[in-house]
């Protein structure tokens, strides 16, 4: 009978890649909000979808990095 063992390499990376989502959680809404608060300036509309891209990157490199870390926990070395 195998043990399993975390893959440590990928949990770090996982972990790296949940570090970015942390900040583009807080990126996002600030430009959101920089935006909607100067919405006389000419550049409000780019600097609004911006901070759209922003928040879609943050739940696209969450849902990745959470994936990561599952596989780093659950994964074989055989299931490749």
């Amino acid at each position: 009978m195998e043990t399993k063992h975390t893959n440590k390499s990928l949990l770090v990376e996982g972990l790296k890649t949940m570090g970015l989502t942390l900040a583009l959680l807080i990126l996002g809404p600030i430009v959101i909000h920089l935006a909607f608060s100067n919405q006389e300036k000419p550049l409000y509309i780019p600097i609004l979808i911006l901070g759209i891209l922003i928040c879609a990157l943050a739940i696209y490199f969450g849902f990745k990095g959470i994936n990561i870390i599952m596989d780093s926990i659950f994964k074989n070395e055989t299931d490749k």
